[in-house]
């Protein structure tokens, strides 16, 4: 949608009216219903849209739905309302956030934003994709932008959607394969929080990272936890219960895994407490989303690298274009070469990283990048 003008006019014609916001805290509740634009406010469209050309974003409110797990997750949730907080920090929009409890949320939170009339409405994970279109077409002056979604053609009447989705499966092809050359066991493992595409999309490139390694290196680490062939393994069907990451864990250990990556939000979070408790002799965790050994401080010292998926970046592009009237729906990917997605620093772990290693990991990057490594299997 080129609604550049459309949209972002809409927007700023609504804010000229000066609607009651959420204020710029971390966490917000619902204020109550905002008036409609007037017919005379939806007419001045070409001197807003100059307005927002010009960066002009007084009274503009970017607004985050999350998913389960809460905006301080350590994981998607907050990734994304970095990108939000961000946006608040370097073009001076507000930023607000309702943090959803259950799935039933989903819609009543997307609802109370619309009805603040919010500038641009951020949703976290691919559960709430149903919601969103619901939302976004009963609503086609408003942007919307979803993490871990894309719509197929026609889906989004009005196209005031922008998807985000990442190639994650490159860059957690680069973690198992760091994982298989670092494993002492032999054994490496991995579960997910639930089998939806945006988890198993790690656990696939996982598992064909250690095959990789394998057949460079002629070993034979073996993967727990997860097939890519079937789509099946071990998920504990919730994001926010950190005990289960913990016996998660404990049974890959028990199998034999030493080193583990959990897909699961804060769930990982339980698994990470665990290792601390064994010591990283006996299990070393891969983090996921963001680099958590910066946002887990409590167990920093367990983690091996993290996959990254910088949906911080992405969610601050899509906020920075319906600030500045440019916004258009479709989808954005997050791969290796545009910086969407990677593989975080070995921090303490820097020394257990043999030379080789770490050259071997730099080679398979750029053969990703460059398509002559498949991350497919």
């Amino acid at each position: 949608m080129k609604t550049n003008v459309k949209i972002a006019a809409a927007v700023f014609a609504v804010a000229a009216l000066g609607l009651a916001g959420c204020g710029g805290s971390s966490t917000s509740t619902a204020s109550s219903a905002a008036p409609a634009a007037s017919a005379a406010a939806e007419e001045s469209t070409e001197a807003t849209a100059e307005a927002g050309a010009e960066g002009d974003v007084a009274g503009i409110k970017a607004c985050e739905v999350t998913d389960v797990g809460g905006v301080d997750d350590k994981g998607f949730n907050q990734k994304a309302y970095k990108g939000v907080t961000d946006a608040a920090d370097q073009l001076g929009v507000e930023a607000a956030v309702l943090e959803s409890q259950a799935e039933t949320d989903y819609a009543t939170n997307i609802q109370a934003f619309v009805d603040q009339q919010c500038a641009v409405i951020v949703t976290v994970g691919f559960l709430l994709g149903d919601a969103t279109k619901a939302a976004a077409n009963a609503n086609p002056t408003i942007p919307f932008t979803i993490v871990d979604y894309a719509y197929a053609d026609g889906d989004i009447t009005a196209n005031n959607v922008l998807g985000q989705v990442f190639n994650t499966d490159e860059a957690a092809f680069l973690a198992g394969y760091l994982a298989a050359g670092t494993t002492k066991t032999g054994t490496v493992g991995t579960f997910g929080g639930v089998n939806i595409p945006p988890v198993t999309i790690f656990m696939d490139g996982f598992y064909y990272g250690v095959q990789q390694y394998n057949a460079d290196n002629g070993t034979k680490v073996k993967v727990l936890g997860w097939d890519p062939k079937t789509q099946k393994g071990l998920f504990t069907e919730n994001f926010e219960k950190l005990d289960d990451g913990r016996t998660f864990a404990q049974n890959l250990v028990d199998e034999g895994a030493d080193i583990v990556m959990p897909v699961a939000g804060p769930v990982g979070l339980g698994s990470a407490a665990l290792a601390s408790e064994l010591g990283t002799d006996k299990l070393m965790i891969i983090g996921v989303d963001s680099d958590q050994y910066e946002s887990d401080t409590a167990n920093q010292g367990v983690y091996l690298t993290s996959v990254l998926k910088n949906m911080d970046v992405t969610t601050f592009n899509a906020i920075k274009a319906v600030a500045d009237g440019t916004f258009e729906g479709g989808v954005t990917v997050g791969t290796l070469a545009n910086g969407g997605v990677g593989l975080a620093p070995y921090h303490d772990m820097d020394s257990m990283v043999s030379q080789k290693l770490k050259d071997q990991i730099v080679a398979l990057q750029a053969g990703i990048i460059d398509g002559s490594v498949s991350v497919k299997g």
